[in-house]
């Protein structure tokens, strides 16, 4: 039995490897090279899914950068901490650059013996047919304009703005949030002397992009810069896709979901999604039965809803913090800092944070 991939970007690849691991052959398909994959990227991914990723996917520990804290900040309040999550001096958090993620996952995955990987022309669709069970992890292929169009869109009218800085070396394990008075800016650290930074900024500022460098400067109030790396930006946009399958074709990664990056939790949702997913597939075999688009129906069935109400959840945090931004008051920043001071309520978001719903 060989399982389908389209596309050949990091998530087609984690799922790839995470299949082979299991002795299940994939062949991905592509369309286009991906050769456009920036060095100044980062992800956050918590605790469980880098305990899950080496166990079932690669070892990625040494190129993950842990962080033992997070502090949470905000203009309103000047140098007062809203919040912070820490768990006993022990890792909570990890950062890694994507490239290296891709990189290591792309070599461990290329030698692997139920891998195989071909581009092809997705313009004649007949391919579908020769499988069982095709995944989408391309958001830009004509499958995904075919069959994957119905979406719940938000659009932020909003870039995010990303590079990495060098500074002079410190102790650097706590991330920082700081939701300023134009969006929030996000301190990630990746080793004791360089830490990615996202600062999420509306488009109705003008020439944020000539004075972006500055504004990381006025901002940060913890490292003596050397160097910020070239700036990347994107468009801020919240998806949610209608249905997660067509027949036999099942759509992944991005194409389900895409949110705020102000909670680090984008690529953290896919890796749940593999290990549902993953859960699923072995359970089929277990029995005996035949990997076929019963999985994406079971699939849908399991993490549909636990993904809306994830996705709802970031893009309420937004929108907290976005009218504290608009109204320049105070209240909600304090109400936040009540919230701090109760355990309970700090260690359920923390689990929601590292595992997800767990309803």
């Amino acid at each position: 039995m060989t399982i389908c991939i389209l596309g050949n970007n990091l998530t087609a690849l984690t799922l790839a490897k995470a299949l082979t691991k299991q002795n299940i052959h994939v062949d991905i398909l592509y369309s286009k090279e991906n050769l456009n994959i920036s060095k100044t990227r980062t992800i956050g991914i918590s605790k469980s899914n880098t305990d899950f990723l080496s166990k079932n996917v690669i070892n990625i520990n040494k190129i993950l950068w842990k962080l033992k804290k997070i502090e949470i900040f905000s203009d309103n309040l000047k140098k007062e901490k809203l919040i912070d999550f820490e768990k006993s001096n022990k890792q909570i958090f990890s950062i890694v650059k994507n490239y290296e993620l891709y990189q290591i996952i792309k070599q461990g995955l290329y030698k692997n013996k139920y891998f195989k990987s071909k581009l092809i022309s997705t313009k004649n669709l007949s391919f579908i047919n020769k499988y069982k069970l095709v995944i989408n992890c391309d958001p830009l292929n004509v499958v995904t304009k075919k069959y994957f169009h119905k979406k719940l869109l938000k659009e932020y009218n909003s870039k995010a703005y990303t590079t990495i800085i060098t500074h002079d070396k410190i102790l650097n394990n706590t991330a920082v949030q700081i939701f300023t008075n134009k969006g929030p800016l996000a301190f990630l650290p990746i080793s004791n002397v360089q830490t990615s930074v996202v600062y999420s900024i509306p488009n109705f500022y003008n020439k944020i992009e000539k004075n972006i460098e500055k504004l990381i400067r006025e901002k940060n109030l913890k490292y003596k810069i050397k160097h910020i790396e070239k700036i990347n930006i994107f468009d801020l946009i919240s998806i949610n896709l209608r249905s997660y399958y067509n027949n036999n074709i099942l759509a992944f990664g991005d194409l389900l979901h895409k949110i705020h990056p102000l909670a680090g939790q984008g690529f953290n949702m896919t890796i749940r999604d593999i290990k549902v997913l993953l859960d699923i597939i072995k359970n089929k075999i277990e029995v005996g039965l035949p990997l076929d688009k019963s999985i994406n129906i079971e699939f849908q069935n399991r993490v549909k809803h636990k993904n809306l109400i994830f996705s709802n959840g970031v893009d309420l945090i937004h929108e907290f913090f976005n009218l504290e931004r608009k109204t320049n008051s105070k209240f909600l920043s304090k109400s936040v800092q009540l919230i701090n001071k109760n355990f309970k309520i700090k260690k359920i978001f923390s689990k929601i944070a590292d595992n997800g719903v767990l309803f």
